[in-house]
């Protein structure tokens, strides 16, 4: 068995950022697991730009954002294996991981820190009839497969789903001499975000077809085409909407889901809302010591954002290991009208220093409406929005003397209203 104070189960941007804050909280007893052979997580195959501008203020590529931390990790001698998987993890803390070189380990910890990404739905999860030909991928395969392994997945294409992946591969597509004949949205908006349908789809004239789904998938060896059609009000395919466009490839971007299998082993309490843990302000989970960052938690639409949020994990986990962890009275952070899931689920005001940064988004899209914030009873908050969009995750700074005027509160409710 090997000790550590604090074991981070993801390289990737999360993991990473985590490792940093804890080393520079004077943690040195740390170790980084990574099942990829190099460090960054999905920033590697993330050639486009965009990356960076709230945390370096300037527009950096995936692979240049997870490098600065990957540098800055070597710097501080963080310590990592890669090429290891871990298999399991328990309530104690006791890690089981494998790899080539050390074969099996067993690893105590004091704190663990969650940052295993999310991964994509696949197409069983969303169940297109037709046959099972080649040709069907998910958009972040094709994206590795284009711009890791220099392999194209076809030449003429069609994309379900217009999440910021399918969105983005729109464009490399084309750049790279395909076809993009439509991207087929389910909802009557984008999942995406707003700069990236003007960049992706709109400057190369791709249309983006909402409130449209794939009914069935043609061709027997290889994908032929793809019969489109307009949905109801309950997603149902309406008839003689039906449209068929031929192509040889079919992408799916419908979708990511927290990677959450050993969060479950840990016996993490996990949200029916975002699929990733339910955390307090520290970004600990239910299980004392294990706590949960990035994409794991929820799916972010900026890595900016991952940083920041893993920058708290990581403090905090090293105060855990230090033995400062402080309880007492916590308040629940609750959804309602219009509103999808929070993060943090609770807050202790007793651990925070200056504010904590709550994330929520939208169910819909809505127009000049105000998101409030209520502590019980009182409306505390009333902010107008022009524009609220279920594919931009919204932030709203607490600070800590809000929580000293409501010393007794024992509910934060965040909701829309429409005045």
């Amino acid at each position: 068995m090997i000790n550590y104070d604090i074991v981070i189960i993801g390289g990737g941007p999360a993991g990473l950022a985590s490792a940093i804050a804890a080393k520079e909280q004077g943690i040195d007893n740390i170790l980084v697991l990574e099942r990829e052979n190099q460090l960054g997580g999905i920033l590697n195959q993330c050639i486009h730009n965009g990356f960076g501008l709230h945390t370096f203020k300037e527009e950096l590529t995936g692979p240049e954002y997870a490098q600065r931390f990957i540098d800055k990790a070597l710097e501080l001698e963080v310590p990592y294996k890669l090429n290891t998987t871990v298999l399991d993890i328990n309530e104690n803390k006791i890690i089981t991981a494998v790899n080539d070189s050390d074969g099996i380990l067993e690893i105590q910890a004091k704190a663990v820190i969650l940052a295993m990404g999310c991964r994509e739905r696949p197409r069983g999860a969303i169940n297109i009839p037709g046959s099972r030909c080649a040709g069907i991928y998910s958009a972040g395969t094709a994206q590795k497969f284009v711009n890791v392994k220099g392999y194209l997945p076809g030449k003429e294409i069609v994309i379900l789903g217009s999440g910021d992946i399918g969105l983005i591969m729109a464009r490399r597509m084309t750049l790279e001499g395909c076809k993009v004949k439509a991207v087929v949205e389910l909802m009557p908006y984008s999942s995406g975000l707003k700069r990236n349908i003007v960049q992706c789809l709109d400057d190369y004239d791709i249309p983006l077809k909402l409130s449209h789904t794939v009914i069935d998938i043609k061709g027997k060896d290889r994908v032929e085409g793809v019969t489109i059609a307009e949905v109801d009000s309950n997603r149902n395919p309406i008839k003689g909407t039906e449209e068929y466009i031929s192509c040889d490839t079919l992408l799916l971007s419908v979708g990511l889901v927290p990677e959450n299998e050993l969060s479950k082993k840990a016996g993490v309490k996990l949200s029916t809302d975002t699929n990733g843990a339910e955390v307090n302000e520290s970004m600990e989970t239910n299980v004392e010591g294990i706590f949960a960052c990035g994409n794991v938690l929820h799916v972010h639409d900026l890595v900016d954002y991952v940083t920041l949020e893993s920058y708290t994990a990581g403090k905090n986990a090293a105060k855990y290991a230090k033995g400062k962890n402080i309880s007492g009275k916590t308040i629940e952070a609750v959804a309602e009208d219009g509103i999808s899931y929070i993060v943090p689920n609770f807050i202790n005001p007793l651990n925070i220093e200056d504010y904590v940064d709550v994330k929520f988004r939208v169910r819909k899209v809505f127009n000049n409406s105000f998101i409030s914030v209520y502590f019980d009873d009182v409306r505390e908050m009333h902010l107008k929005k022009k524009i609220l969009a279920p594919g931009e995750m919204e932030v709203i700074k607490f600070k800590k003397e809000l929580f000293d005027k409501y010393p007794e509160c024992k509910k934060i409710i965040i909701k829309v209203e429409g005045e």
